[in-house]
């Protein structure tokens, strides 16, 4: 996908410039061109020689080198580029991204290039969260300066929070993103579901479920990206609603058919929602009360099936049918058999069991299971996944009949 592509790596200096290293190697797989500037800062943390070797490169680092300027002026390299890549993005950086200071190589390129710009920060919480850096990063992001990450994790000063660098997965998925401009799901309707729903047991008590909706969510945002004319159906979440989407708010799994129904036709459906399996036969119109310390007997009735029935609508069915198996056990065993069951074309397998850290967290690690077999994706953001599930839903609608 990045055959030919000509990338400019900027390595700020902090420690997690260490995952640059990774990065270049997973582009050049790719088939992309990595040149590097090395920051001084950067220099301290990883060699020239490193980058250099697999870059397949030489290294710049100094403005005022006479040997560089005959080889690749410091306005020519920037402008040579497709896209730079700033990896990490320290606050120093940013800041003087958005004051347009050009004291080293660095920032000289990026303030003499006419090219697009993707920055991938890393510091320490408190400096992420500082108003300083929040008013740089709305600064830039206004100018057209792309961000990918920070996202919430250990960190080498052993706080917690949002300041770790993204992972060099989650970053070629970004680039790969970036240069998918022709749109390819143009003209295509795609309908996904998300998070969970709430099945009122009366007016304050619901049966529902630990979904978060994140992926969901990401998967929407990520086919808008692509051109897709896409509709989000979402349970009760806590997430603001995506740009480029039409977003219906529901309830309950009834609610969440009915408003999918509506939403059709579609090329490609994806339900990722956790619709609840079962809901109150009967809610109860005021609140439950406590009686004699008896727990009250709950009568149950089966919910709908969202993707069965989607996947089982005939004419009206979306060429693309896909559907989510959160499992505990028996991953890729169960999604095999759910797949045959309900009647869709993928399924994505993935393990929410205690400990996963998949619900309500921003890591899932997919199985994808169709007519051809198994994939194994290795563990990625949800912002990742989502990217990658959206190429593939592109791929095979380019070339379905």
């Amino acid at each position: 996908m990045l055959h030919g592509k000509r990338i400019l790596l900027i390595v700020g200096g902090g420690i997690a410039a260490y995952k640059s290293l990774g990065l270049v190697r997973l582009l050049r797989e790719r088939g992309a061109r990595v040149r590097a500037i090395l920051t001084a800062a950067g220099a301290e943390f990883v060699t020239p020689l490193s980058l250099s070797v697999l870059t397949g490169d030489k290294v710049y680092g100094e403005l005022f080198s006479l040997t560089d300027e005959a080889e690749m002026g410091h306005i020519e390299l920037s402008r040579d580029a497709d896209l730079l890549v700033v990896v990490p993005a320290t606050a120093d950086l940013l800041a003087k991204m958005a004051g347009g200071l050009a004291g080293d190589l660095a920032t000289t390129a990026m303030l003499a290039t006419d090219k697009p710009v993707i920055a991938v920060p890393a510091m320490n919480v408190r400096m992420w969260l500082h108003a300083a850096t929040q008013a740089n990063i709305e600064t830039l992001s206004v100018r057209g300066i792309g961000f990918v990450g920070p996202v919430d994790g250990d960190m080498a000063c052993g706080e917690l929070g949002p300041g770790r660098m993204a992972e060099p997965a989650d970053i070629l998925a970004a680039v790969e993103a970036h240069f998918n401009t022709a749109a390819p799901l143009a003209g295509r309707r795609a309908l996904v579901t998300s998070g969970p729903t709430h099945e009122p047991i009366d007016p304050v008590r619901y049966i529902a479920n630990r979904s978060s909706g994140r992926q969901g969510y990401a998967i929407a945002a990520a086919l808008a990206r692509l051109g897709a004319s896409t509709t989000l159906v979402s349970g009760p979440t806590r997430l603001a609603d995506p740009a480029g989407v039409t977003v219906v708010h529901v309830e309950t799994a009834r609610e969440m058919l009915a408003a999918c129904e509506a939403a059709l036709p579609a090329d490609v459906a994806v339900c990722a929602a956790a619709v609840a399996d079962w809901r109150p036969a009967e809610a109860a119109g005021q609140k439950l009360k406590k009686s004699c310390g008896a727990a009250p007997t709950i009568a149950l009735a089966e919910n709908p099936d969202v993707l069965a029935t989607l996947a089982g609508l005939g004419n009206s069915r979306p060429r693309l049918v896909i559907g989510f198996a959160a499992e505990t056990e028996k991953i890729v065993e169960h999604a095999v058999a759910k797949r045959a069951r309900k009647g869709c074309d993928w399924i994505l397998a993935n393990d929410v069991s205690e400990g996963s850290g998949t619900f309500g967290g921003a890591d899932n690690t997919i199985h994808l299971v169709s007519a051809e077999g198994v994939e194994d994706w290795p563990c990625l953001s949800k912002d990742a996944v989502a990217e990658r599930l959206a190429g593939c839903i592109a791929a095979a609608l380019g070339t379905a009949a």
